[in-house]
């Protein structure tokens, strides 16, 4: 993983050219800058906030080294003066955000970032390397929870996330969207999140019989175990588990569980269950694995299968069908000088809104959330403000909220969204609504950019 200290030069060169040239050319306006989201990636009818706690703690301690400074001297671009501003460099922006958990949806801003121009570009690509990964997981994680209808998830995704840095990432961003737990025993440490595992098939292979490997592991674990029974023949393998646990519970311990990680889950689920209670072990549970996703795990479900658990890896780890989101970070306006100058970008397909903004939040008669309006900030507007002012002059100004209340803010924002627009395929489109004055200074200032250009 990169070392904090080193995130300074964790960015785009771009970033630093675009600064040394508004340092040489004396540009010290103050900028003010949105990051959120343009679409929604298809079968995505919302996205759940995340990395706001790794943004602000970049934020507060960003600074150049003395081996960055010597770096960046070598590639003999930048001039003395530049580098020199670098090695005194501080954030004294200030930030509005959303809470991590916040539903939200396209073009609401996720940060407002308002800096001395240097300051605000700077810090683009961290910011968006940040939200992107773990808004993008937490908002897959969410839906795959969603779709195991209150049976616990468990993120076992670790082996297959791009990197270690994003196998961390990952399971915070999927204990926040409400997953039990990760098999990543380092997360578990880290952000004190449960871990979770059960053994593999080269276990059961290392032993001549299966039962053997079952009662190996039993004796080691005798009150946390759980058999994997389809290295071989699965029903077979639920046998030998039932026979094995009866030597288990003959000593006073209990099987917890056998895990299904291959073939028809939904079948194999009530036949293995079939074959537990008559060897009266009705207490076991099953836990299934294997490829799955939101989409498998509901059609499991509608099939009846009886899964008490499950364990998803690749697809939510990497968010397969939909693995970015389209997140971007724009100036919306620039004061220098007194003046206060609104900016947007006019690009086909990209037009952005100017100005500093709230967003404001409107729920129905019993709670839950009818429509939201994207407004500029202090226009009067009716409705819950999501962006809250989270720094202040470089300064953290909040108090860090522990992972288990950013978990429940998720889950108190899915259950105040209606279910219409939860539905993993054809949701329906939540309502975003402009404000009349974010609409006439949009209308304003286009016409004259258009009129200079």
């Amino acid at each position: 993983m990169v070392d904090e200290k080193d995130f300074a030069l964790l960015t785009d060169l771009y970033e630093l050219t675009m600064c040394a040239s508004y340092f040489g050319n004396k540009v010290k306006g103050i900028a003010a800058f949105d990051l959120f989201i343009r679409d929604l990636p298809q079968n995505r009818s919302y996205f759940i906030a995340a990395g706001l706690e790794d943004a602000l703690n970049y934020l507060k301690n960003l600074k150049f080294n003395d081996e960055h400074i010597k770096f960046l001297k070598s590639k003999k671009i930048f001039k003395d003066g530049f580098l020199n501003y670098l090695k005194n460099f501080k954030f004294t922006g200030d930030v509005f955000a959303l809470p991590e958990g916040t539903v939200f949806f396209p073009n609401e801003p996720i940060l407002s970032v308002t800096a001395p121009i240097i300051e605000a570009q700077l810090a683009e690509t961290f910011l968006l390397n940040a939200i992107n990964l773990q808004t993008t997981i937490a908002t897959k994680a969410s839906r795959v929870v969603l779709a195991a209808k209150q049976k616990p998830v468990v993120d076992f995704s670790l082996r297959r996330t791009q990197g270690a840095d994003a196998g961390m990432k990952v399971a915070r961003a999927s204990y926040i969207a409400g997953c039990a737990g990760t098999s990543n025993v380092l997360a578990g440490m880290k952000y004190k999140i449960p871990v979770y595992g059960t053994m593999a098939h080269s276990f059961v292979m290392a032993f001549e019989k299966e039962e053997e490997s079952f009662e190996a592991y039993s004796k080691t674990f005798p009150d946390a175990s759980t058999f994997l029974v389809d290295t071989y023949d699965t029903l077979k393998g639920v046998e030998k588990a039932a026979v094995a646990t009866k030597k288990l519970e003959n000593q006073g311990h209990k099987l917890k569980a056998i895990r299904l990680d291959s073939g028809d889950l939904a079948s194999l689920s009530k036949s293995a269950r079939r074959i537990l209670d008559k060897s009266g072990l009705s207490h076991a549970g099953i836990f299934a694995s294997g490829s799955l996703d939101e989409y498998k795990i509901e059609e499991l479900l509608k099939k009846g299968a009886v899964i008490d658990a499950f364990g998803v890896g690749t697809a939510m780890g990497v968010s397969k069908d939909a693995p970015y989101c389209d997140v971007v970070y724009k100036l919306v306006e620039l004061s220098d000088h007194g003046r206060l100058l609104p900016t947007m970008k006019l690009s086909k397909g990209k037009v952005t809104y100017p100005g500093k903004k709230q967003v404001y939040r409107i729920a129905d008669k019993n709670g839950n959330y009818a429509k939201d309006i994207i407004a500029l900030r202090g226009e009067k507007t009716n409705g819950q403000q999501l962006l809250a002012k989270v720094m202040e002059k470089g300064e953290i100004i909040c108090k860090m909220p522990s992972l288990e209340k950013i978990r429940e803010t998720t889950k108190n924002n899915l259950s105040k969204l209606p279910e219409k627009y939860k539905q993993l395929k054809n949701a329906a489109s939540y309502k975003v609504e402009t404000s009349r004055g974010l609409i006439k200074l949009t209308l304003k200032l286009n016409k004259t950019i258009r009129e200079k250009v």
